[in-house]
């Protein structure tokens, strides 16, 4: 594959082209963390902050607030759940429940954890439940 980067003439947009034979699936995900934003507005203490996306950890909905947590820190949403989860990159983010989106590249490891479930542990030490109907996607990205 030939990759071509050039510089815009004077007063040209910014843009990308991609020519492909065949659409496979690393291309689409290409075309998704192109098209995504890279950061999300969050809250804490009445201040908001430009939160890079690839600092979370996982977005959790409790109460109906939209929480979301990075390494050390946890800032609220505006947005509900399903809002923020479409503001996230596919590629990079999962639903492990009703409640809760988590960071596939945070994720340390996994382990059943009874009854369908598994248990995700993330690179900062947090457990979170994997819904038994979440499972199967959890398990095409493992290759289990």
């Amino acid at each position: 594959m030939r990759v071509i980067i050039r510089d815009p003439i004077k007063d040209e947009e910014d843009s990308i082209t991609i020519c492909v034979r065949n659409m496979t699936e690393n291309v689409l995900r290409a075309i998704n963390l192109i098209k995504s934003p890279s950061q999300l507005t969050v809250y804490s203490n009445n201040n908001a902050y430009i939160l890079p996306i690839a600092d979370i950890f996982y977005v959790e909905s409790v109460d109906l607030k939209t929480f979301v947590y990075t390494e050390n820190t946890i800032y609220q949403a505006k947005q509900k759940l399903y809002e923020v989860e479409s503001i996230l990159n596919d590629s990079e983010f999962l639903r492990i429940n009703r409640q809760t989106i988590i960071n596939i590249r945070r994720i340390q490891n996994v382990s059943p954890a009874g009854g369908g479930r598994f248990q995700a542990t993330l690179t900062n030490g947090e457990k979170l439940i994997v819904s038994r109907q979440n499972v199967s996607a959890l398990k095409e990205i493992f290759g289990l």
